[in-house]
């Protein structure tokens, strides 16, 4: 049975409250989203300049497949939204997570070409072998532009590595639900802090 629309607004602020924890949404920085429908695509979003780690489901908002807000609200939904929902829509995800940990940063930096990762046991926490196959996570450049980001970003997407980098900016995950979404994110940027740690 699939989740309600008020269910996923309610995962949304409790997964959110979980990033905030890590230090990854500083400030008000960073986003949650979780798909509502597919056809036509709605997503439930963090709304824009909130603190992420005291978040409510009325601090949730809805908006369409251009990240548009389809709802009265006193808030507005991030600009970033209009990626989520084209990640969403082209993944076929439930949920996308959008952080700013220091070691996606420090990654994209170093690794411009993209991460490559292999036989090390966390990888499984991002849905990959762990042995005899490299992962790569890719790394694509920042724009404030949100069309030209998503053209960037389906450029650059595998369908098996749920994570990408954006330089300078942060991290982009995605899963079937907001808490695996949520689990990802914690297990890339485990992996993008070892790979910054051996260079």
């Amino acid at each position: 049975m699939a989740p309600t629309p008020e269910k996923l607004r309610r995962d949304i602020a409790t997964e959110s409250g979980v990033l905030a924890t890590h230090g990854w949404m500083r400030g008000t920085a960073g986003n949650v989203s979780a798909v509502l429908a597919h056809d036509p695509l709605r997503l439930a979003v963090t709304a824009s300049g909130l603190d992420k780690g005291n978040l409510t489901s009325e601090d949730i908002v809805e908006v369409d497949e251009r990240g548009r807000l389809v709802e009265v609200s006193a808030h507005k939904p991030s600009a970033e939204s209009e990626l989520h929902a084209r990640i969403a829509g082209l993944t076929g995800a439930g949920a996308v997570v959008h952080v700013h940990n220091v070691a996606s940063v420090l990654a994209g930096e170093l690794f411009p070409r993209g991460v490559v990762l292999s036989e090390i046991e966390m990888l499984k926490g991002i849905g990959r072998p762990a042995h005899d196959v490299e992962t790569v996570i890719p790394v694509i450049r920042n724009s404030q532009n949100m069309e030209q980001l998503g053209d960037w970003f389906e450029a650059a997407y595998h369908p098996e590595v749920p994570v990408i980098i954006v330089a300078g900016h942060g991290l982009y995950v995605w899963g079937k639900t907001v808490r695996q979404a949520r689990h990802f994110t914690e297990a890339a940027d485990w992996l993008l802090e070892l790979a910054v740690k051996r260079r």
